[in-house]
């Protein structure tokens, strides 16, 4: 492979860490957000929002993009690919982590909330000093495992014509008629994504055992 074929790669590569990142981080957020939503056990919505989280995690992640991609237009809104991308990534990962959210809150010690609550705190700042940053800590792991998949699962992108690292790899083999070193390069490159992932995992867990203790 030539310069320019070896540019294209690093491109695309960090074309799927951005969008993946990206994705990444919303959908940590409006995850503890339907968790949140979802114990307060508000009629219809968390019903609504039970839905929509078996409805994400069941659908193919392709399928997701796809939709996102056809069906925003008839909706009256032009989105780019990118934007596209993001939205549909999102859409997956953040139930996911809704559920992971979920089932911290649920495993959280009741005994503290009532000490809390005894101790004069509002709900507010008891959710805010005591039990996120507990169940951010037990969530971890499980966060960065989802993290993980998510990368993994990210070529799905590439359907809708986002130049994503799977999608370059492809345009360099039609071209050179060579698919084997931008197969590898894009395999060395995954690999390290995921190397990298399993680090940040591993030091996670170790963290929260040794808070844990």
């Amino acid at each position: 492979m030539g310069k320019s074929e070896w540019i294209m790669l690093l491109d695309g590569g960090l074309t799927t860490l951005w969008i993946s990142l990206s994705a990444i981080l919303i959908g940590i957020v409006i995850g503890l957000f339907i968790a949140l939503i979802r114990n307060l056990k508000i009629p219809v919505i968390t019903q609504c929002l039970a839905f929509y989280v078996s409805l994400a995690r069941a659908t193919p992640l392709v399928t997701i993009v796809l939709f996102v991609f056809l069906g925003m237009p008839e909706l009256g809104l032009e989105l780019d690919r990118i934007t596209t991308a993001i939205i549909a990534l999102t859409i997956n990962t953040s139930a996911f982590n809704a559920e992971i959210w979920r089932s911290a809150f649920l495993s959280f010690p009741r005994e503290q909330l009532e000490a809390a609550k005894a101790a004069g705190m509002t709900r507010w700042l008891t959710f805010r000093r005591i039990t996120l940053p507990q169940m951010f800590l037990t969530s971890l792991p499980a966060l960065v495992n989802e993290m993980t998949f998510l990368i993994k699962a990210s070529p799905a992108i590439a359907v809708i014509g986002v130049v994503d690292l799977t999608r370059v790899t492809n345009q360099i083999s039609a071209v050179t008629y060579e698919p084997l070193p931008p197969i590898l390069v894009a395999c060395a490159m995954y690999m390290l994504l995921m190397g990298v992932m399993l680090k940040l995992q591993r030091w996670s867990e170790r963290f929260v055992y040794r808070l844990s203790m």
